[in-house]
């Protein structure tokens, strides 16, 4: 049997099908429109974990904190939940607080902001998305009214004359990606990379713009001073399709390219290269990745690329535009339906009456109840245990002790909860923390829908049932929902949860009213907003008008400014942070699949290495004043002399957010995950 489903990680969201036979279950190619076919190294390898010996598979709670975790029955361990947060409630009901994750199906984000608001009462529910995501989702809504990653498919790519990508490196992230990169490139179109490293993307680029960390939105404003100063900017869309270009054209004047060399290391040479090849081509599009997001300036960086594509005249035309690349696999529907702490379902904001009203009419329940805004993620886990901050946390599909900022000051707030509940399908470092655990389905063994990062609605369908003992994590949430009494319905079925994120999501910015689980099937997808049964969806944006009250893009005037912590002399080197090729995210998955093993290591200069005496593979302290993560070196030339780099995805003496800044966006309240200062010790 072959069943059509998705990959489990990022969200390109590659089709595939599962063979099942008999107990085993293997990856086969499927030819559908975002990969045709294609999967990288882990999609090929993603069923090795449904058998994985570390697969949770009874509940484990320990009787108080110091004792270990020990197998108990669903009824003992859903007890213990109940008590933890009743206990927590007796000092206000935002002492309890919900952490959900962006490979969480929708139906799963939905049920899981309902249960926060509804169940628990609690304002406090936020992601892990808000790591992925934010910036360039805030930027998108100020300046076009609307945040889809991209707004148009992927199919557009190749028809882009010049494609402009700060801050990814997508040949690893995402590698079947590529193919439409190669496709582009293939008809003559040119690549310009921005990145302190040269990847393997930046590798295949017509330029390699090897920026300074943290100095993206000072060159992007100098390539608008070029495009101005040198007539390449198009008055015609200006003027008919955009507000606020006076002003944006009087801040980028202070970015001439000798000055934005000094500050980023890109030579006006590189420059005014960059500029010739964007105003050239009869098409361009320009993306951004969390190279240039995960700063404490990222909104303002993503709306200098927005304000270089308007003045271009890109969104809305056919092949051009500006797109986000999403990372996780459901960054973008779990931000769209009740998961961030400012958001109800269908992108509502949850400080508007009309949406308040909308929401809880299809939860049955007065609007007065809803709770308002509560923390945003890093905000949140950094008051835990505090004196106004949680006293119970429920996690549910992230590994935050790993994945976030300076997370060793995460870890201690974990540790002064009264009470912490953990779902997850292998004991993550995070769940090895809880006082329970739950074992949960994986995405092979229940349905659902995921939102890719073209805004394309997919269908996973089940292959298999999970083990005896797990429980997928819409059961656990109903099963919480009953013990507390919640009101309304919480139904188990994936497609029934569907069909109520539908009603509520109705007459939203991220409709999905239209879509069904059938239409899907049919369809290869439904591309959001479909209003209606009888909308085809809309897989491009923007090609009328904008969805800003007067329809018109606006242009916001950004300044560069430095990172939070710039390099001094007793931090003297850049750190910067990032994916490889096998691993994913935390690594909770990744880590425990034989055929991607690997270890973390620090990327550093011969330049650099020279100074500290260190030859490839020797063991390195880097030391921030927040901590110190140790890894062996990886001498190369392929990143600048000043900097180092560090992949994410591990738990222990190599976890780079040991080290990382917890400065965040005034807007987003993105991490500055992306650059701090340290400094290079050799080990023994």
């Amino acid at each position: 049997m072959a069943v059509a489903t998705h990959c489990p990680y990022c969200a390109l969201q590659c089709g595939m099908h599962l063979r099942v036979d008999g107990d085993a279950v293997s990856v086969e190619a499927r030819d559908f429109p975002t990969n045709r076919g294609g999967l990288c190294r882990k999609g090929w390898t993603s069923a090795d974990l449904l058998d994985s010996p570390e697969r949770l598979r009874t509940p484990l709670a320990r009787s108080r904190r110091d004792a270990p975790l020990l197998p108990v029955s669903w009824d003992e361990a859903l007890d213990r939940i109940v008590a933890g947060v009743r206990d927590a409630q007796r000092h206000g009901l935002d002492r309890v607080a919900v952490f959900g994750g962006g490979g969480l199906t929708n139906e799963k984000a939905y049920q899981l902001g309902k249960f926060a608001r509804v169940a628990l009462r609690t304002p406090n529910i936020d992601y892990n998305g808000r790591f992925c995501m934010s910036s360039a989702a805030a930027a998108g809504n100020r300046a076009f009214g609307v945040d889809r990653g991209l707004p148009f498919p992927l199919s557009d790519l190749p028809d882009a004359g010049a494609i402009l990508l700060v801050g990814s490196n997508v040949a690893e992230t995402m590698p079947p990606f590529m193919q439409w990169i190669t496709a582009q490139r293939q008809r003559g179109g040119a690549l310009i990379v921005v990145d302190p490293r040269r990847t393997p993307t930046a590798r295949n680029a017509t330029l390699h713009l090897q920026v300074t960390p943290g100095t993206d939105l000072a060159l992007v404003n100098a390539l608008l001073h070029i495009a101005i100063t040198t007539g390449r900017v198009d008055p015609s869309y200006i003027a008919a399709r955009t507000s606020g270009f006076d002003e944006v054209r009087r801040a980028v004047m202070a970015y001439w390219p000798e000055r934005v060399e000094a500050i980023t290391g890109v030579t006006v040479a590189e420059q005014h290269a960059a500029v010739d090849l964007l105003t050239n081509a009869s098409s361009a599009m320009l993306l951004t990745a969390r190279g240039a997001e995960q700063h404490a300036n990222g909104t303002d960086t993503v709306s200098a690329l927005i304000n270089l594509a308007l003045a271009l005249g890109l969104p809305g035309r056919p092949g051009s535009g500006y797109g986000c690349l999403t990372g996780q696999g459901n960054g973008q529907g779990g931000r769209e339906h009740g998961q961030k702490a400012d958001q109800l379902p269908g992108y509502r904001r949850i400080d508007d009456p009309a949406a308040r009203a909308h929401v809880a009419d299809v939860w049955g329940i007065d609007p007065s109840a809803l709770p308002g805004a509560g923390r945003s993620a890093y905000e949140l886990l950094s008051s835990l245990g505090t004196d106004d901050g949680a006293r119970a946390l429920l996690v549910m599909g992230s590994n935050v002790a790993v994945s976030a900022p300076n997370v060793r000051r995460v870890r201690d707030r974990l540790a002064a909860l009264d009470f912490l509940a953990v779902s997850d399908l292998v004991l993550s470092e995070t769940a090895a923390l809880a006082d329970v655990v739950l074992p949960t389905a994986q995405w092979a063994e229940e349905g659902g829908t995921m939102t890719n990062l073209e805004g394309r609605v997919l269908l996973r369908s089940q292959a298999v049932a999970p083990p005896p003992g797990v429980r997928t994590d819409l059961e656990v949430i109903a099963a919480l929902a009953a013990r507390l009494g919640a009101p309304g319905l919480w139904p188990t079925e994936p497609e029934a949860v569907f069909d109520e994120l539908r009603a509520a999501s109705a007459g939203g910015i991220a409709d999905y009213a239209g879509i069904t689980y059938d239409r899907i099937a049919a369809e290869d997808g439904v591309f959001w907003p479909c209003p209606s049964a009888d909308h085809p969806g809309t897989p491009r944006l923007f090609a009328e008008r904008f969805a800003t009250p007067d329809g018109r893009a606006r242009f916001v005037a950004v300044e560069h400014r430095p990172a939070a912590e710039d390099i001094d002399e007793i931090y003297p080197v850049y750190l910067t942070t990032g994916r490889v090729l096998s691993q994913y995210q935390s690594g909770a998955q990744t880590r425990r699949v034989r055929a991607l093993a690997a270890e973390p290591f620090v990327e550093i200069h011969p330049s650099l290495a020279d100074v500290h005496d260190v030859s490839d593979g020797d063991l390195l302290r880097v030391v921030s004043r927040r901590g110190e993560a140790r890894a062996p070196a990886r001498v190369t030339d392929t990143i600048r002399a000043d900097t180092v780099f560090m992949p994410f995805h591990w738990g222990d003496a190599g976890c780079a957010n040991l080290v990382t800044h917890d400065a965040l966006d005034p807007i987003s309240r993105m991490p500055e995950f992306k650059v701090c200062a340290v400094r290079i010790e050799a080990v023994g």
